[in-house]
């Protein structure tokens, strides 16, 4: 009887044995499984990582090539709209107020600025009821003015624009006072720049509205070093072959030539015509 419960607790303990072990054994084998699809899993991640790196790259190379192209289009619509601003201004801009006149180009009778005001009766000398000057350039010569009476430089206007009609009531007068003599200092109706509205003759309180021996005064040696910080230049200098040297006769060519013409110690007649050209989409600026 103690035999046989030893034979039964033994196949008992045989049974257990071999069920853990059988046990061990399919857990061994399911580990093993479940290593190998985590390695298939870790390798396909893997390789959907790698894809999509390759393809982050190339959209970030397509990306930034789209942006050059931007960048690129971008330029070139800037430089269009560069263009059409500045042939827009070119054709609001007259071409006669940078042309070489004094004997060189005419101005005929119909010819009239486009638009012109009435110089403030603070600036003109006292006499004179009025005086007009290219609307467009008169902000130029009111800071001059101004800059020149912050200076204790005081500057008067005794001529301004002056039509073709004018012209030639101011050239008959001269012909008769003077004869002949009147063309090395009067232009013939047509050749003057005063027409053009951008031309004016200074004078000073001292000389009570003359012309002569503005020379030899305070204003014109601040002209001379100043007027050009503000687009205006001396007509007609000592030795030029139109007219005789007057001092009191300046013009509005813009800041752009004014400061070229100064800093290279020519004057506006010197320029090829071609070369003045060149300022006239600055003239206002």
């Amino acid at each position: 009887m103690a035999q046989t419960r030893f034979y039964i607790a033994l196949g008992m303990l045989v049974a257990v044995i071999g069920g853990g072990a059988y046990l061990v054994y399919w857990g061994l084998g399911e580990f093993a499984s479940a290593k190998e699809t985590a390695r298939a899993r870790i390798a396909e991640l893997e390789s959907d990582l790698a894809r999509t790196t390759e393809e982050n790259e190339k959209l970030s190379r397509d990306l930034i090539a789209e942006q050059a192209k931007m960048a690129d289009f971008s330029a070139q619509i800037e430089d269009i709209t560069g263009e059409v601003g500045i042939l827009d201004r070119l054709q609001k801009t007259d071409k006669e107020l940078l042309q070489k006149y004094s004997r060189t180009y005419f101005l005929n009778e119909h010819y009239r600025p486009s638009r012109i005001e009435e110089i403030p009766e603070e600036y003109r000398f006292p006499p004179k009821e009025q005086e007009y000057f290219h609307k467009q350039a008169w902000p130029f010569l009111e800071q001059l003015l101004e800059s020149a009476k912050d200076d204790g430089v005081i500057l008067q206007v005794a001529s301004g624009y002056r039509s073709f009609d004018d012209q030639k009531d101011v050239k008959a007068t001269y012909l008769t006072t003077y004869g002949t003599a009147s063309n090395t200092f009067s232009a013939d109706q047509g050749y003057s720049e005063h027409q053009l509205g951008t031309a004016l003759d200074f004078t000073t309180p001292a000389l009570k509205g003359a012309l002569d021996g503005f020379e030899k005064t305070e204003a014109y040696t601040w002209l001379t070093e100043n007027a050009y910080r503000y687009g205006f230049v001396l007509s007609y200098p000592k030795g030029n072959t139109y007219y005789q040297f007057e001092p009191w006769h300046w013009r509005f060519v813009g800041r752009s030539l004014a400061k070229e013409l100064h800093h290279d110690g020519k004057y506006f007649y010197d320029l090829d015509q071609r070369d003045i050209d060149e300022h006239l989409v600055d003239l206002f600026e």
